[in-house]
């Protein structure tokens, strides 16, 4: 099929639900799905975004900044705590934050008379280690972006065609994935985590994570802007300013940012 076919499947089968929440994390694949669940659902579309110390206050804003714009209703769910399987973070942490994540937004929906749920996720994610896919089908949630195999640089495609804000936005993952698999995760580390990626967003970098362990920050960004680092001000400034939050060292990862960097000891 061609992209503007994949679209035009992707429409009927969001309008067949009859009515959808949109699980959304206002990333650049849920906003392109909120985009495409108000063409073919209208005012019968929500989305619905878990607030918890895994997602950083500034995705929060961007997705209730994003759903605003694009005319869908948006609920925020309360999820403070951390449930004790997430929290001993095993190599399947994914699939247990998805299960609890995920059971909660069904909740959400049903108590406002809608029975679907609608994930983001996209044909590429199949590559890659993702347990928490194995939550969404326990759980019945339909995947429309994957169901009509929409990759990831089509929906961006899309998106820029739409002029949707999010069409080039860095690829995202909640703050527990920079975390290792068997490190216990708590509210300070991720804390610490989140301010130090909005240090880097604030020195202008783009497309990065800021690994934990323990209390090693070890930072990496994408290939392309890593000749950006080696200015004796930025290294300074950058580890004096993590330091700050916390991190007793602060090291760079010399190949830059590789997606799912932390799933190499899952895969291994």
């Amino acid at each position: 099929m061609t992209i503007e076919e994949k679209y035009e499947a992707l429409l009927r089968l969001i309008g067949a639900q009859g009515s959808a929440a949109v699980a959304f994390s206002g990333g650049a694949d849920s906003s392109f799905l909120c985009h495409a669940a108000v063409a073919a659902l209208g005012d019968r579309a929500a989305a619905i975004t878990v607030v918890s110390p895994m997602l950083p206050k500034s995705e929060i804003d961007g997705a209730a900044a994003f759903a605003a714009k694009a005319g869908i209703k948006h609920i925020l769910v309360e999820e403070a705590e951390i449930d004790e399987e997430v929290a001993a973070n095993p190599k399947e942490r994914c699939y247990f934050c998805k299960k609890i994540e995920f059971g909660n937004i069904l909740r959400a929906a049903k108590e406002r008379g809608i029975n679907t749920v609608l994930d983001g996720s996209n044909l590429d994610d199949l590559g890659d280690y993702r347990p928490g896919l194995k939550a969404l089908e326990e759980l019945r949630i339909l995947s429309p972006l994957r169901e009509v195999k929409l990759t990831k640089a089509e929906i961006r495609e899309l998106s820029r065609c739409f002029e949707l804000p999010t069409w080039d936005k860095p690829a995202f993952a909640c703050l527990a994935s920079r975390i290792p698999y068997g490190e216990r995760i708590d509210k300070e580390k991720l804390s610490r985590v989140e301010k130090a990626e909005e240090a880097l967003r604030f020195f202008g970098f783009r497309q990065f994570r800021v690994r934990s362990h323990d209390r090693i920050a070890r930072i990496e960004v994408a290939p392309e802007e890593r000749r950006r680092f080696f200015d004796e001000q930025v290294l300074d400034s950058i580890s004096q300013t993590l330091k700050s939050y916390g991190f007793l060292y602060v090291a760079f990862e010399l190949e830059g940012y590789v997606m799912g960097n932390m799933n190499r000891a899952a895969l291994a």
